[in-house]
């Protein structure tokens, strides 16, 4: 596992926004896993401003959703395929026809589920997958406890979440719906490049669980150091509780350029 520490949000944002358009450079249709949340709304931000400046060509590229409320329709302003389209596919000109994810109205949604896991399958595999970090270490909705090994599937929220997400539903906790699909951790697994971006001082514990702890189901985002090509890009207030902060530095700024992230 890489561990990059940046200045801030907006250095980690345009980091990893070019090393999205290194991977586009090189595979123009590379399917991209994008998360939601406020964290990496500079990511976007950055890539947004690479395309309008013609830094990087994303007419072929393709986008993949993390997880999606169980329940919400489609067009539902706070369901993720809604804030998705407002916060990435928009902003980056990609029309509906290159994003999948899962049907979190289907009525079947177990099957649904597994036509998710299907469907990334088939389309390649996701190329690069960028994720957040709870204060827990859920990564997607895999609470503490998920199965490392688990597939895309159906999970209730904690009462916790519930209340942590009322504020995007008028502070109403009884709009937020109990259920979610999430991609499950062995599902993110797969995907050739694992991209997590923590900022703030709140995920300084679950940085510091997830880089250096051990793999443990009770820190589900550390299962992140069995792959072979994950980086975490962490400011300086979610990387204060890192013991090995120093030696961070110290690679990232003696690494060949050339390699990137």
């Amino acid at each position: 596992m890489e561990v990059v520490i940046v200045p801030d949000a907006n250095a980690g944002g345009e980091l990893i926004a070019e090393a999205m358009a290194q991977l586009l450079r090189r595979k123009p249709d590379a399917l991209l896993g994008v998360a939601t949340g406020s964290t990496p709304l500079p990511v976007y931000e950055a890539l947004a401003a690479k395309v309008r400046s013609g830094a990087v060509d994303i007419a072929r590229a393709r986008i993949a959703q993390l997880d999606e409320y169980v329940g919400l329709p489609a067009d539902h302003p706070e369901s993720y395929r809604s804030v998705l389209r407002r916060e990435v596919l928009e902003p980056l000109g990609i029309g509906m026809d290159r994003f999948t994810g899962p049907d979190g109205t289907a009525e079947d949604v177990q099957g649904a589920c597994e036509a998710y896991d299907k469907a990334l399958a088939d389309a390649g595999g996701v190329d690069l997958q960028l994720l957040g970090i709870g204060t827990d270490g859920h990564i997607g909705f895999n609470e503490p406890c998920s199965s490392l090994a688990s597939r895309t599937r159906i999970k209730t929220l904690t009462e916790q979440t519930r209340i942590d997400n009322a504020r995007f539903f008028d502070g109403d906790i009884d709009q937020v719906p109990h259920h979610v699909i999430t991609q499950g951790i062995g599902t993110i697994l797969e995907a050739r490049h694992l991209v997590l971006l923590a900022t703030g001082e709140g995920k300084a514990d679950a940085v510091a669980a997830t880089v250096e702890g051990p793999v443990a189901a009770v820190c589900p985002a550390s299962a992140l150091q069995l792959h072979p090509h994950a980086t975490v890009v962490a400011d300086e207030a979610a990387a204060s509780k890192l013991k090995l902060a120093d030696y961070f530095r110290h690679t990232y700024a003696n690494k060949p350029e050339w390699q990137g992230i």
